[in-house]
């Protein structure tokens, strides 16, 4: 209560308007230097900024300004919301506004959810972060519950269930605020859950809208499963969507059938790892284009839908941008979903020998045959994919795409699988292990070339990065270690031109402002992930947990 009465106090000295954030604030994010409005650093999930006061040749002066405790030892995914001088992070455990300058904090409330609650989340207590609109913050929690604060106390105004935990659902994901509507993504496919998107009135937190990501015998795709399988089919939305203000249209990404034995499922399983085009003010869909129909792989494809505008044939051509999860990177017509280029961006991917842009399928080798006929095999991708979660940034006057992949595969065979309400339903022998190279590393800093896939550079890594990207004008590619190292490389040749060691592994999402002349760069530092869970590698064993947020700056003259 002290906490609430403080931030009342402290607000009261703010003027009224410094916390009306509109929607065309929102439709200017990514060209707002002064703040950090959107996930993904605007509503094209570029993570690109124009602001060149760090840059390629003083870089060597970045210094920390203040580091905050998160007081959580869970993994710290959250991307800071930066308005007006005043930063928002997220835990799992607790949501914070800070002062940007100094690193006081202004509120902080607490997240209560039932102890059980961590039984049923797969790959990580986690959460990633708040939107910003019309003075509130909404945020989902662990529970599967979305809640709005007033951004200038934190004082609850709404709070809402969006689906029982107890079944397996759950949520992590940043919510997206698109045409004035809230829309949130749920977790939950390998607990046999059916997913869903759903859009909330921000004022009330009455939902407007949900779609399910699995369609329902008599639905339309809903022949894409054999009898009742759609109920349990999963198609998580954990990941935020992307939004084109110009069309009014969301791109939102869906996640892996359930269980992994694709036996059980005969079809393509619409609309799992695919992408949608919504109409964010009714959740219905414009269209669809599937990237894995009928994947064994959890080759799960809700990563960042990025927005750019590309020259392609001559001609300026908008586009989404995916690295997918199973290997191959996507140049995808964002008005028809039509796929225009689809090439691997990692040296290893033997489940399909390319991607037919005809018909859009992938040219399916004969692993995922034998995988669905219940045999072994070694897949490259592993079920972690080319690229995982972690986001990539998109640097518009390079034209490339700046991405931490992977370098490993998986030993895969199918199992039987029983589905109980809120267990565990995978089907598949998680005991025979990845597949690591022998000598090379486990991932790689990559700049790629949208179009071909291929890299201009690339910077080796023995543990793989799980932390997000971050490009600027300034010439510089931001980074994180799980080993704890924050990482600035020259955007042109991937040189490693600066480095700073914090006090655990590097999973969150690095972004930059301008406040009163001066640039800021801010990243969250705590392991946990789902790397460090699923891949027993011990060399990570050194690093301490510890959630913390790190602001730098240049070493003043």
């Amino acid at each position: 209560m002290r906490q609430l009465l403080f931030g009342a106090m402290v607000a009261a000295l703010v003027p009224v308007g410094a916390y009306a954030q509109t929607a065309a604030d929102l439709a200017k994010g990514q060209n707002d230097t002064r703040n950090v409005l959107n996930y993904g650093m605007g509503y094209d999930l570029q993570r690109y900024s124009k602001l060149t006061k760090i840059n390629k040749t003083n870089v060597k002066k970045l210094v920390p300004l203040w580091h905050y405790s998160l007081d959580d030892n869970r993994a710290e995914e959250s991307q800071p919301i930066v308005h007006n001088g005043v930063i928002y992070i997220t835990t799992n455990a607790a949501t914070m506004a800070i002062e940007a300058k100094t690193g006081k904090q202004l509120w902080k409330v607490k997240v209560e959810y039932p102890p059980e609650t961590p039984r049923i989340v797969c790959c990580g207590i986690i959460n990633r972060g708040v939107a910003i609109y019309d003075g509130k913050l909404f945020r989902t929690t662990l529970d599967a519950h979305v809640q709005a604060l007033d951004a200038k106390t934190g004082k609850e105004l709404w709070k809402v269930k969006a689906a029982e935990f107890k079944e397996g659902y759950s949520m992590t994901v940043a919510p997206l605020v698109a045409d004035g509507v809230v829309i949130t993504g749920i977790s939950g496919a390998e607990f046999g859950t059916r997913g869903f998107i759903d859009g909330w009135d921000p004022a009330t937190g009455k939902r407007l809208w949900r779609t399910h990501s699995i369609p329902l015998p008599g639905e339309p795709g809903g022949d894409t499963w054999p009898g009742d399988t759609a109920k349990i089919g999963g198609g998580s939305t954990w990941i935020t969507g992307s939004y084109d203000t110009e069309t009014k249209t969301v791109y939102w990404g869906i996640g892996n059938p359930g269980p992994f034995n694709a036996a059980v499922r005969k079809g393509d399983n619409l609309y799992t790892n695919s992408v949608l085009a919504l109409d964010p003010q009714t959740g219905k869909i414009k269209w669809h284009y599937q990237f894995s129909p009928n994947d064994p792989f959890d080759y799960d494809s809700v990563a960042e839908m990025v927005l750019a505008t590309l020259n392609i044939g001559g001609k300026p051509t908008k586009v989404i941008l995916t690295a997918n999860r199973n290997g191959f990177f996507y140049v995808i017509d964002r008005a028809t979903g039509k796929p225009l280029a689809a090439n691997k961006y990692i040296a290893n991917v033997n489940w399909a020998s390319g991607i037919d842009l005809k018909t859009g399928r992938p040219i399916e080798t004969d692993v995922p045959r034998k995988a669905r006929a219940g045999e072994q095999v070694e897949v490259q991708p592993s079920l972690l994919g080319g690229k995982n979660w972690q986001p990539m940034s998109y640097n518009p006057a390079k034209n490339l795409a700046y991405a931490n992949t992977l370098n490993f595969g998986l030993n895969y065979k199918a199992i039987p699988a029983e589905w109980k309400v809120g267990e565990w339903y995978l089907g598949i022998d998680l005991s025979l292990g990845f597949v690591w190279p022998k000598d090379g590393p486990r991932g790689y800093l990559k700049a790629i070339d949208p179009m071909t896939g291929k890299s201009k550079w690339e910077v080796p890594s023995a543990i793989p990065r799980f932390s997000g990207v971050l490009s600027t004008a300034g010439g510089l590619v931001f980074s994180g270690q799980l080993t704890g190292e924050f990482e600035a490389f020259d955007a042109d040749n991937g040189k490693k031109l600066w480095q700073f060691k914090t006090g655990s592994g590097i999973e969150g999402q690095p972004v930059t402002w301008e406040q009163d002349g001066v640039q800021y760069v801010a990243v969250t530092s705590g392991i946990g992930g789902v790397y460090s869970i699923f891949a027993g590698d011990e060399r990570l064993a050194a690093v301490p947990p510890g959630g913390s947020l790190w602001v730098f700056g240049l070493l003043p003259e």
